[in-house]
C-alpha cells in the first residue's frame, strides 16, 4: 500500500522488488539497504529508488554473488571516481567460482547417474535396504 506521498510500505515495497518483508529487514539490518524513514505511526516508508537498489540486490543475489560481493557492488554501482574494472574484476572472480562450482556438480552428474546404472543393473527391484546407492554413498 502506498502512501499519498508517493511513499511505499514493506509490502508494496517486497512486491514491486519480487523479495520477502523479512529479507527487507535483514537487508537493512546488514546495510545493504539504507534503514527506511517512518511515519507517524511507525511504518516503514521505502521510496522508489529503494525499489531499484532492492532490484540490483536481488539479482546479484540470484547471479549467486556473496553478500559481501553485493555490498561492493552496490557501492561501485553509484560511484563516479571507481574504474568500471573493479566491477568487471568481481564479475570475473565470480565467474571463475561459478565455473568450479559446475565441475562440482558435472562431478557430481556423473557419480549419480554411476549410482543409477549401477541400481538398475543390480539391485532394483530388491529390498531398499540391499540397494547398491547406499553402498556407493557410504563409500569413502
Amino acid at each position: 500500500m502506498s502512501s499519498r506521498s508517493g511513499a511505499l510500505s514493506i509490502g508494496a515495497l517486497a512486491k514491486a522488488a519480487s523479495v520477502s518483508t523479512p529479507t527487507i529487514r535483514y537487508y537493512e539490518e546488514i546495510g545493504l539497504l539504507p534503514k527506511a524513514g517512518r511515519s507517524a505511526s511507525g511504518q516503514r516508508l521505502y521510496e522508489k529508488t529503494d525499489v531499484e537498489r532492492l532490484t540490483f540486490i536481488r539479482r546479484c543475489r540470484e547471479f549467486g554473488f556473496s553478500i559481501d560481493q553485493v555490498r561492493l557492488l552496490s557501492s561501485l554501482s553509484i560511484s563516479t571516481v571507481s574504474d568500471c574494472a573493479e566491477v568487471r574484476d568481481i564479475a570475473r572472480v565470480h565467474l571463475v567460482e561459478v565455473r568450479k562450482r559446475l565441475e562440482e556438480l558435472h562431478g557430481l552428474e556423473r557419480s549419480l547417474n554411476g549410482f543409477v546404472e549401477q541400481c538398475d543393473a543390480i539391485c532394483a527391484g530388491g529390498p531398499a535396504c540391499d540397494c547398491v546407492v547406499f553402498k556407493k554413498i557410504a563409500e569413502p
